[in-house]
């Protein structure tokens, strides 16, 4: 005899009956299309490298000084501020996907994949932070491509951090670079050159100071 589908209100009993039974997975389902491990391991990875962002941008903010400091140390401030929203949400996602947000300060520096540089000039600060940047937006787009489809929430959120950290390169970049006015091309060191190592002594255009 042949089987016959399920009716619509059979199914839908069905799923009410295996939430039920699965309640303690939370946002977890059965029929989530990834590797719900793999998925938390690549989070583990974003998560990391934001916290390590954070502790980066924290240490520049306290140890920033100089003619030019002030404004550069609200910009290290409100990114950390950013970073510590990012660890927050991929914290939440990893633990909707039932996984573990990695902490442990044992492993973070090896989960992450930007470093964690001090930089001995202000000018050397920001440039370390440009290339960690760099280093995020190049690896979140991976991420974003590796959910794709299949995990649109881990993707929508990881192409929100994306966003923003594509905002904060930008906003380094312009501090550390001043644009020709004549010609609008040629960018030249915004910051003295006694502010990048081994570079003590000298003035803005290379000669030596009075």
């Amino acid at each position: 005899m042949a089987q016959t589908n399920p009716s619509h209100a059979q199914r839908i009993a069905a799923l009410r009956a295996r939430a039920r039974e699965e309640i303690t997975k939370g946002a977890l389902t059965k029929d989530y299309p990834l590797d719900a491990a793999q998925s938390v391991a690549v989070l583990n990875q974003a998560l990391a490298t934001e916290i390590v962002c954070v502790l980066r941008y924290q240490f520049h903010y306290f140890m920033a000084t100089g003619i030019h400091s002030q404004s550069v140390k609200d910009e290290f401030k409100e990114h950390a501020r950013d970073e510590q929203e990012h660890a927050e949400r991929i914290a939440e996602r990893i633990k909707q996907l039932g996984g573990k947000p990695e902490m442990n300060p044992d492993v973070l520096t090896s989960l992450s994949h930007s470093e964690y540089k001090e930089g001995s000039s202000l000018a050397d600060m920001i440039r370390e932070d440009l290339i960690a940047e760099r280093i995020a937006v190049e690896s979140y787009r991976e991420m974003v491509r590796f959910f794709g489809e299949r995990d649109p929430t881990s993707r929508i959120l990881m192409e929100d951090i994306l966003s923003k950290e594509e905002e904060h390169a930008d906003d380094l970049t312009d501090l550390l670079f001043a644009v020709e006015p004549q010609t609008g091309e040629k960018p030249r060191p915004l910051y003295f050159p006694d502010e990048v190592p081994g570079r003590t002594g000298e003035s803005a255009d290379g000669k030596p100071r009075q």
